[in-house]
């Protein structure tokens, strides 16, 4: 099959940030770094499947109330074939809420990693182009 005919992986991710850095993940078994979401499950909504993926991979409860949808990315998707793509929606999280959770990481999780756009290499292309994004809005350093 032609991988460009592969249809779009969906995915939906927070955007925790605290003194000018955000959270992104190691899962277990990867050096990569990736901002803390995945797939949104058939008949959710992209802000519940956020909200779900931070409570699945940090451990924290975020409020659908306190997120707000910052950007999508679009872009290949890491370790599939060339052609197939990944959207990304990415939620910021309310700045209250952010300072009060504490996240963890959870069994598919192996390290939290607070970081700036400097960590750009450490990442797969849709988490690359998070941190371009974040800092281009003033949000991470």
């Amino acid at each position: 099959m032609d991988p460009a005919a592969l249809p779009d992986i969906h995915v939906a991710a927070v955007a925790l940030i605290r003194d000018r850095r955000v959270l992104m993940v190691t899962a277990r078994g990867r050096d990569v770094f990736f901002m803390p979401g995945g797939k949104i499950d058939p008949g959710e909504t992209v802000r519940d499947a956020a909200a779900r993926e931070a409570r699945e991979e940090v451990s924290i409860e975020l409020p659908t109330s306190a997120l707000s949808e910052l950007f999508v990315v679009t872009t290949q998707a890491h370790g599939e074939p060339e052609g197939r793509l990944v959207r990304m929606h990415v939620f910021g999280v309310d700045a209250a809420v952010a300072a009060s959770v504490s996240p963890e990481p959870s069994a598919e999780v192996s390290a939290l990693h607070w970081v700036t756009a400097a960590a750009v290499d450490r990442c797969p292309p849709a988490g690359a182009d998070v941190l371009q994004r974040l800092a281009a809005l003033g949000l991470i350093d």
